[in-house]
């Protein structure tokens, strides 16, 4: 039977589409809440598995808006409206999923965290196979199990039948759901469940508990649904079909029922019920009331300094220079010469060199070699050695020097000895012939 419920394939789902807009969308607003006719679109497993997108859905159905404003009828406008804001359900359940991942496995709201849920196995079980006592609450389990699919009025009345009268845990519902619904939705599986428990800001009070024999006869009022998937309730009489307890005994012995042999009693009496529910709800603000003072008065009660908890940033020190050693000595390590500035150990920066400071370099050229010579082991250091060192270093170097640009007088080899007969020698012979040309010019001049 779960052919009924589906039948997939694109062209299945264009199908089905095209007739639910020409036949059944007109009176949409009408009877989109008979349970026991074919008065919704069917389409949400197409919609599940891309067989149709719904932005094809939106088109066709809003096509058929226009022209139905065009001729002035506004049941038909009414009925667009309605099944628009049942799409649109579908696409806030992804925005919620999306904003709050975590609602697969806990309420949204906070406080539902306190509920004494009753994870009652038994109860679970009588509530997956149809046998609470309820009419409507068993045909829509049965008729879940035998097509994968039930209307969405049904699927409100089984859940909140589970979650209010029999207290389970609402994520065993979205399991239950999860493996039988051929349409079975994560997003709205985890939407429709929230919004019943009264675990959505914007969804179903808790303490609203609705009768299912109310509900049987507003929304199934004939009683066909529940005889087409209750035959044992099948020659019930329509003013008892939907509460058979209440019938006389002879009506019962008229109809083939025999309470608790082939049909059984209510599982639980609707006034418990309430009375239960209430209970669960009052517990459950006492028990957040508690958890709130416990935790305000810990607060109030330890006085301590945290301050050493708090985190800072480090302070700048001013670290001298000292030989070190490469921290590995490994073959695969890469051995890469730093180019420092020999002044201060920063990197050069392209920037001018200030006359004053040109000067200053100019007249201390001893200082720079001595310099050069105890930092020429630490150029040698490896690159598997810790940044941190060295970040430690160029920002205590930051704040006690000028940051200037100097061409390296000095420079480590691979083997640990300096430059000194290769570039830096040149450059240094550079720098003294200027000095001479200068000096010569000025006596000349």
């Amino acid at each position: 039977m779960l052919g009924r419920g589906c039948s997939p394939g694109w062209s299945n789902a264009d199908k089905a589409l095209t007739e639910f807009v020409e036949q059944n969308l007109f009176d949409y607003s009408k009877s989109r809440f008979k349970v026991g006719a074919s008065s919704t679109s069917l389409l949400s497993p197409y919609l599940h598995f891309g067989e149709i997108s719904v932005r094809k859905v939106f088109r066709c159905v809003r096509m058929k808006q226009i022209l139905w404003r065009r001729e002035w009828k506004s049941q038909g406008e009414e009925s667009v409206n309605l099944f628009l804001k049942a799409i649109g359900l579908r696409e806030y359940s992804r925005y919620l999923c999306f904003n709050y991942p975590f609602t697969h496995e806990r309420s949204l709201l906070s406080n539902m965290k306190y509920f004494p849920w009753n994870a009652d196995a038994n109860h679970f079980k009588v509530w997956r196979q149809g046998r609470t006592g309820y009419p409507l609450v068993d045909a829509g389990m049965r008729e879940l199990w035998a097509t994968g699919w039930i209307h969405n009025r049904i699927r409100v009345i089984v859940s909140s039948f589970a979650v209010k009268f029999l207290l389970l845990p609402w994520k065993w519902g979205m399991k239950y759901f999860w493996d039988t619904l051929l349409d079975a939705d994560l997003e709205c599986d985890i939407l429709g469940w929230q919004y019943i428990s009264g675990s959505l800001p914007d969804g179903q009070e808790l303490e609203q508990l609705d009768c299912p024999q109310i509900q049987g006869s507003k929304f199934d009022p004939e009683g066909e649904y529940v005889r087409q998937w209750l035959p044992e309730l099948a020659r019930m009489p329509i003013e008892w079909i939907h509460h058979p307890w209440d019938a006389p005994l002879t009506v019962l012995k008229a109809a083939g029922v025999e309470l608790g042999l082939n049909y059984p009693k209510p599982i639980i009496d609707i006034d418990k019920a309430r009375e239960h529910l209430r209970e669960a709800i009052f517990k459950m603000w006492e028990m957040e009331a508690a958890a709130k003072s416990a935790t305000s008065d810990q607060m109030n009660e330890d006085v301590f300094d945290n301050s050493d908890s708090i985190k800072t940033s480090a302070i700048l020190k001013v670290i001298p220079k000292e030989k070190s050693s490469c921290l590995t000595y490994s073959s695969n390590d890469q051995r890469v010469p730093s180019f420092q500035n020999c002044n201060n150990g920063l990197l050069p920066r392209k920037r001018p060199l200030p006359v004053d400071e040109e000067k200053l370099h100019m007249d201390k050229p001893n200082k720079q070699n001595k310099e050069a010579g105890t930092s020429g082991r630490e150029d040698l250091c490896s690159t598997a050695e810790s940044s941190a060192s060295k970040r430690q270093k160029s920002t205590s170097s930051t704040s006690t020097s000028i940051i200037s640009f100097v061409v390296p007088q000095y420079c480590s080899s691979s083997d640990g000895r300096p430059f000194q007969d290769h570039e830096s020698s040149n450059l240094n012979l550079t720098w003294h012939e200027k000095i001479d040309l200068e000096q010569t010019s000025n006596k000349n001049g």
